[in-house]
C-alpha cells in the first residue's frame, strides 16, 4: 500500500475498532448497573418475553399467597366464635340436665330458664357480631326473593326491612314491593320510589346491610331501605308481608391462583350459621321437666351440628394453609426460572468489561499512533 497523507487507512481501522470496543464496554456497564443480562429486547427478545411473563406470575402469586393467608385468618375468626358458642352449649346442657331433675320446683326452673334464655340471646349475638372486614361469617345469608307473581306489603319492624334516611314520621310509613324489584315507600311527605340495582343487588341477592336508595322527584330528601342485622333467617311472616328468604350457610371464595379457573385458582369455603335457630334450639326452654328433657336432647344434637361446622371450617383452614405453602414453593421455582433467564452473572460480565476496558485503552493508543503516521511523512520533505 502506498504511503500518503490524504487517506489515513490505519486511523480509520483503529477508530472503527475503538467505537466497537466502546459500545461493548457501555453494554457491560448498563448490564452491571441494571443487574440483568437483558436490558432491551435486542439483547434477547425471547428471554425478555418469557421473563416478563414469569415476573408477572410471581407478582400475582405473591398476592394469591396473601389471599390464602387472609382466608385462613378469616376462618380462624369464625372458629373462635364457634368455640365460644360450644362453651355456651355446654353450660346450657348443664342447665337442662339440672332443670330435668325432680327436686326442683317451678320457681327454681324459672330461675334456670332465665339464664338459659340469656345464653340463647348470646349465641345469636355472637352469630350476628362475628365479622371479618364487614362480612358476617356465621350468621348465614339473607336475600330478597322476588319470584312470587304478586306484590307484597312490608311491615316495618325490628325483624324486617328498616328505614335509614330522612322522612316525616307523623304517620307510619308503608312499603310496597313488586316482582320487578321496585320499592315504593309512602310517608307523610309523599311517595319515594326506587329499584334494586342491576348486578349483585338485582333483587335476588340483597344482603344484610345493603341499602336501596329511594327518591321523590319533588323532594330533595331520600329514604334508604336496609335489611336489619337482627333479621331472622326464614322466619315465618304474616300473610301479605314480604318474605325475605335466607340460607343457613355463607360461602366465601378465595383467589389462590393467578388464573380464572374456578377449580384450579379458587377455593370456596362454606360456613354454617351458628345462630340458635340454625342449631335448632331457638324455641327451647327449661321451665318444665319435659321442656328441659327436650332441650337437653336438642342441645346434644346442636353440639354435634356445631362441631361438624367447626370441623368443616378447620378442614378448609388446613387446605388454605397447604395452598399457601404450595404457592410459596411455586413462587420460589418460578423466580428461579426467571432468574436463569434474566439475571446477570456479575462475575462473568465483570470479566468481559475488564477485557473491553483494555481494548478501549488500546484502541485509543493505536488511534493516536495512526494519527501520527502521516506526520512522519513530512520528514521526507526536509
Amino acid at each position: 500500500m502506498a504511503l500518503n497523507i490524504i487517506s489515513n487507512f490505519a486511523a480509520n481501522v483503529a477508530h472503527r475498532n475503538l467505537v466497537r470496543s466502546d459500545m461493548q464496554m457501555t453494554e457491560s456497564l448498563s448490564k452491571l448497573s441494571a443487574g440483568t443480562r437483558v436490558v432491551s429486547a435486542k439483547d434477547d427478545a425471547a428471554s425478555l418475553a418469557i421473563g416478563s411473563r414469569l415476573a408477572a406470575e410471581v407478582s400475582a402469586m405473591q398476592q394469591a399467597k396473601v389471599n390464602a393467608g387472609q382466608g385462613a385468618s378469616m376462618l380462624q375468626v369464625a372458629d373462635g366464635a364457634m368455640a365460644r358458642v360450644n362453651d355456651i352449649l355446654l353450660r346450657m346442657k348443664t342447665l337442662a340436665v339440672q332443670a330435668g331433675s325432680g327436686q326442683l320446683s317451678a320457681t327454681e326452673r324459672s330461675m334456670l330458664d332465665t339464664e338459659y334464655q340469656q345464653l340463647l340471646l348470646e349465641i345469636n349475638r355472637i352469630a350476628l357480631d362475628t365479622e371479618f372486614n364487614g362480612n358476617q361469617l356465621v350468621n348465614g345469608a339473607i336475600v330478597v326473593n322476588r319470584a312470587s307473581a304478586t306484590a307484597f306489603a312490608v311491615t316495618q319492624g325490628v325483624q324486617d326491612i328498616v328505614f335509614r334516611g330522612a322522612h316525616t314520621t307523623t304517620t307510619t310509613p308503608t312499603i310496597a314491593y313488586n316482582t320487578a324489584g321496585s320499592f315504593t315507600v309512602t310517608t307523610a311527605d309523599g311517595a319515594y320510589t326506587g329499584a334494586l340495582a342491576s348486578g349483585t343487588n338485582d333483587g335476588t341477592n340483597m344482603t344484610t346491610g345493603t341499602a336501596v336508595t329511594l327518591s321523590n322527584a319533588a323532594l330533595s330528601t331520600k329514604v334508604d331501605l336496609v335489611i336489619n342485622t337482627a333479621f331472622v333467617v326464614n322466619q315465618t311472616r304474616a300473610t301479605g308481608t314480604l318474605a325475605l328468604s335466607g340460607s343457613s350457610t355463607s360461602a366465601f371464595t378465595y383467589k389462590v391462583g393467578t388464573g380464572t379457573s374456578a377449580t384450579a385458582d379458587e377455593i370456596t369455603v362454606t360456613l354454617n350459621s351458628i345462630s340458635a335457630n340454625a342449631l335448632a334450639i331457638g324455641s327451647t326452654g327449661v321451665t318444665t321437666k319435659a321442656n328441659a328433657d327436650a332441650a337437653s336432647s336438642a342441645i346434644t344434637i346442636a353440639i354435634d351440628t356445631l362441631n361438624d361446622a367447626r370441623a368443616r371450617a378447620g378442614a378448609s383452614q388446613n387446605r388454605l394453609d397447604f395452598a399457601s405453602a404450595n404457592i410459596a414453593t411455586a413462587m420460589e421455582n418460578t423466580e428461579a426460572a426467571r432468574s436463569n433467564l434474566l439475571d446477570l452473572d456479575v462475575a462473568a460480565e465483570m470479566t468481559k468489561m475488564t477485557s473491553r476496558q483494555i481494548l478501549v485503552q488500546a484502541g485509543v493508543a493505536m488511534l493516536a499512533q495512526a494519527n501520527q503516521t502521516p506526520q512522519m511523512l513530512l520528514k521526507l520533505f526536509q
